[in-house]
């Protein structure tokens, strides 16, 4: 697959535009891209990054990328999209960066790899903590805790601008919440980040009051407002 080296449109502060950031960055090895347009091989995320403010050549090279009638997954995109393409889903949300977080490692916590790519698959299916592919484990790493060798509850490292890296997939099977084994996993993601010099952050919709509650008391601040956007490619898009 093509790998993309683009390096304008980036904006001033990586998390402004994190996922344009991290394609363009230090998950470029995952890039695919056409002009300035960049996007994770689809089987890794499904996350596309645009220019902070995308000009007409930019929605025509994304629309070339992916195909006409294409759905695709836009995080942080502030711009107006153009009028023929259709929104599909359209989710307010924060992100939240690393102020005062008491990081540590846990014993429990075992690291997770490919051969866990199918229980991980499974316990997302059962939780929906927001999307997660067959590949997506390559992205960083991923915690697990087991309890009689099923896996229960996870955490991992999905976007990673420079400088900052993104707890994402937090998880944990019904039968087992409110043990605090998520904020454990939190904890522990975030001591693996801490130690390569980076800051944790993370995202979560607007509308989830009880988890911003819960990670403002670990000690993440609100740092702006997010968008996540899905829309889908016309069937004839202009060509770029």
């Amino acid at each position: 697959m093509p790998h993309a080296s683009v390096r304008t449109g980036i904006p001033a502060h990586p998390l402004d535009n994190p996922a344009y950031a991290a394609l363009a960055g230090p998950h470029a090895r995952f890039a695919e891209g056409r002009g300035r347009v960049l996007r994770y091989e689809t089987d890794v995320s499904p996350w596309l990054g645009l220019p902070v403010e995308p000009d007409a050549a930019d929605w025509a090279d994304l629309a070339a990328l992916v195909g006409p009638g294409a759905e695709v997954a836009l995080p942080g995109v502030r711009a107006t999209l153009p009028e023929s393409w259709e929104i599909t889903f359209d989710v307010p949300g924060v992100q939240l960066v690393d102020e005062s977080l008491d990081a540590r490692h846990d014993e429990e916590a075992v690291p997770l790899g490919a051969a866990d790519v199918p229980e991980m698959l499974a316990l997302v299916e059962r939780t929906r903590p927001g999307p997660f592919l067959p590949r997506t484990v390559e992205l960083g790493t991923y915690l697990g805790i087991r309890r009689e060798g099923r896996l229960i509850a996870m955490a991992g490292e999905r976007l990673r601008p420079p400088g900052w890296t993104e707890i994402s997939a937090v998880c944990t099977d019904e039968a087992f919440r409110g043990q605090g084994l998520g904020t454990r996993l939190i904890r522990a993601v975030a001591a693996g980040i801490r130690e390569r010099g980076e800051t944790p952050f993370l995202h979560t919709a607007a509308a989830n009051t009880g988890a911003i509650r819960l990670y403002e008391s670990l000690g993440f601040r609100i740092r702006r407002d997010a968008r996540f956007v899905g829309a889908r490619v016309p069937e004839r898009a202009a060509a770029a």
